[in-house]
């Protein structure tokens, strides 16, 4: 029988995914390999030596309304996962990111009272929305992990045990990202300036942003004639992504896995994103980005009753002012975007707006001698200590 540490994560979408894997690759580290990892994850934790127990793109689905069909799915899943850790016995179960799945887990794991320490990485955003589910979340996990300095003050109040470990993107390869490497590997010649185009790792996502990014290509097409647009897909969508960019009318370069991404980024003059952690990855890599996102009419105006903040992109919540534009919704179409990527690549005062918020980000995010992964495995490995005595 094993006498090593079981851990049981869940990461039940891409950006999960990635922090799923940094915490593996330390965990081992910290352990001298004295570890074992079981749970749901995707391709980057299995690179990691991660057999999941779905195919997380099960579970790739944003948005209320577009959520819905995906539910019979959805809560078989929970069952199975649950049913999962009863039978492995973990040491610890950590859910990551995804708190609308984790917490369904946690909640139904917590009725089996098995004495098992639950951890929730990655703070729920309560305070953009559901500030009073702040309240609640001590009921279902017995330690919370935040990326963001400001969020642990939110959970404190209601005892829950809460640490602040850093932000990922901090240690993200996107900062030593290699665009030499990139152009030599794709043959890319020097004349030419590179357009990042990332519609997101949902189906929904790539399914209503996507067609809106390649109209705004072909129209900065039509006005530069030295540009590739280079388009970074993930397991869970790539088959769509390929689907879409079919005779788009202009030159462009599919990549896919982690490492060519980041040097795609890297090498990039200027970048069109959907919300999200890639989002705060173009602000390390220092890439001028716009960033677009629209949802169905009902799950924008439930949002729209729902959230208390100024801004959705993590650089403008941090900064407390917009560095980076968002065009949501209706703002979200193709003249809008096409105007701001013609003004990065010109490099005019809102292209120098934006490199110098960068840096005040990567400022805000930094922190001290360990890696936010590091920190996170103390964390763990503490709780898992105490439990035992």
């Amino acid at each position: 029988m094993s006498n090593k540490l079981k851990i049981y994560l869940i990461a039940g979408e891409p950006s999960g995914d990635a922090l799923g894997a940094r915490f593996m690759k330390a965990m081992k580290k910290k352990t001298s390999g004295n570890v074992e990892f079981f749970g749901v994850g995707g391709e980057t934790m299995e690179a990691e030596g991660f057999n999941s127990l779905f195919d997380i793109s099960d579970l790739a689905v944003m948005g209320i309304a577009e959520v819905i069909p995906s539910i019979p799915k959805v809560l078989r899943h929970i069952k199975e996962t649950v049913n999962d850790i009863v039978k492995i016995k973990p040491d610890v179960v950590i859910t990551i990111d995804s708190w609308s799945f984790g917490c369904r887990v946690q909640k139904a794991l917590r009725k089996k009272k098995l004495g098992i320490p639950q951890v929730h990485y990655v703070a729920p955003q309560v305070w953009a929305w559901k500030k009073k589910r702040a309240r609640t979340i001590h009921k279902y996990v017995d330690h919370l992990l935040t990326l963001l300095p400001q969020e642990p003050k939110y959970f404190t109040p209601y005892g829950l045990d809460t640490t602040f470990v850093g932000h990922p993107v901090i240690e993200s390869p996107v900062a030593k990202g290699d665009k030499e490497s990139f152009r030599k590997k794709y043959k890319i010649s020097k004349d030419k300036r590179i357009v990042c185009i990332l519609p997101g790792s949902r189906h929904n996502e790539v399914a209503t942003l996507l067609p809106i990014f390649i109209e705004t290509a072909q129209k900065l097409n039509a006005t530069y004639d030295d540009l590739l647009f280079v388009v970074p897909t993930v397991k869970t969508v790539e088959k769509r992504v390929k689907g879409l960019m079919e005779n788009c009318g202009f030159e462009t370069l599919i990549v896919e896995g982690s490492e060519d991404r980041h040097n795609a980024m890297c090498a990039s003059a200027a970048a069109i994103a959907a919300s999200g952690t890639v989002a705060l990855e173009l602000a390390i890599a220092n890439v001028p980005h716009i960033i677009g996102y629209k949802v169905s009419r009902l799950t924008a105006f439930l949002v729209k009753r729902l959230m208390h903040i100024q801004f959705v992109n993590l650089s403008n919540i941090l900064l407390g002012r917009e560095i980076v534009p968002e065009l949501l919704q209706d703002a979200c179409v193709p003249d809008n975007i096409a105007r701001y990527i013609k003004r990065f690549l010109e490099q005019d005062d809102l292209y120098r707006h934006e490199i110098d918020g960068f840096k005040k980000v990567r400022e805000v995010l930094g922190l001290g001698e360990q890696t936010p992964s590091e920190n996170a495995c103390d964390v763990v490995l503490n709780l898992i200590e105490k439990n035992k005595q």
